[in-house]
């Protein structure tokens, strides 16, 4: 036995109507052909669904038993639909990120709030991880996307890569806030706050005080540059960040309460990348979400080179 959904919803909407007439109108079809659908689904069935007498349909027991059956079938039928078209539309699944901590708290969270507006039915998670996790999460294919300072290339993770480059967080009052690019010899000997000494951006900012001949004085040792913002609106240093720290405080911070930032020289890079699974196809959430990240990587390079003239 094979029926059709047509044959379902045929006749359940002769049963609704009590009209074989009715029912051809309200499927778009031919009254004969409704008939004829009708008899071969009883031929199919083996029992009679209707009673004839002088044109009038009379349901048999057995048709409002199948009736019951059918709203069921095209019940969970319709839900699947809309579902469907939910997920096409981007406003229903269900999607997983790892992020790093310096775009935890503010910009990704800030992308995401619009991302999801008019998308009731997309189910987020989010975590925080150090960056060399992350990698492993994406290359496990145990979340769809990860934002993370850039790794080694592998054939298991798939990376758009952004050289951001990292800038000068002073006090609002320090005098060097006049100078539009600040150098190792303005900060010679200045406490600063830095992350650990392996990290990239340490190794870096160490070696350009070094080649210009400049006391570089680490006063604070952090994990991530985020608690530095309070140690530099304290007095207590200041700091050569990554660019995602600071364009999180200039877009979160009252403006009377804004740091100063300043392009550093020389170039000290930190570089950062969007990272899906490499054996994996992404969803058309994820495919949309990586379209919103980039543009917003994009515009925030636009925004601090704004904010730094």
């Amino acid at each position: 036995m094979h029926l059709s959904l047509r044959q379902l919803s045929t006749f359940r909407e002769v049963m609704r109507s009590g009209s074989i007439s009715q029912a051809a109108r309200a499927v778009g079809r031919t009254q004969p052909a409704v008939s004829t659908m009708v008899h071969t689904l009883e031929d199919q069935l083996g029992f009679a669904l209707f009673l004839r007498s002088h044109g009038k349909l009379t349901p048999t027991p057995e048709a409002y038993f199948f009736l019951e059956e059918c709203d069921d079938i095209l019940g969970r039928v319709e839900r699947t639909e809309r579902t469907l078209e939910r997920i096409s539309s981007l406003q229903s699944g269900k999607l997983k990120i790892a992020c790093h901590p310096a775009a935890s708290s503010v910009f990704l969270p800030r992308l995401l709030t619009e991302f999801m507006k008019d998308r009731n039915d997309l189910d987020v998670s989010l975590i925080m991880r150090s960056s060399d996790v992350i990698e492993d999460l994406i290359a496990s294919q145990q979340y769809d996307l990860g934002f993370a300072e850039t790794p080694q290339p592998r054939a298991s993770i798939r990376q758009t890569d952004y050289d951001l480059e990292c800038v000068c967080v002073l006090p609002k009052d320090d005098p060097l806030a006049r100078a539009e690019i600040i150098t190792p010899g303005d900060l010679d000997g200045r406490p600063m706050a830095v992350l650990f000494d392996e990290h990239g951006t340490a190794v870096q900012t160490e070696a350009a005080f070094r080649s210009a001949g400049c006391h570089f004085n680490k006063r604070i040792e952090l994990r991530t540059f985020l608690p530095g913002l309070q140690f530099v609106a304290a007095g207590v240093c200041v700091m050569v960040c990554d660019m995602i720290t600071a364009y999180s405080h200039l877009v979160q911070a009252p403006e009377n309460e804004r740091l100063s930032i300043r392009r550093f020289s020389p170039h000290i890079s930190n570089s950062i990348s969007i990272l899906t699974p490499g054996y994996a196809t992404q969803s058309m959430a994820g495919q949309a979400f990586i379209g919103e990240l980039h543009t917003a990587v994009e515009q925030m390079q636009v925004d601090i080179r704004e904010a730094l003239r």
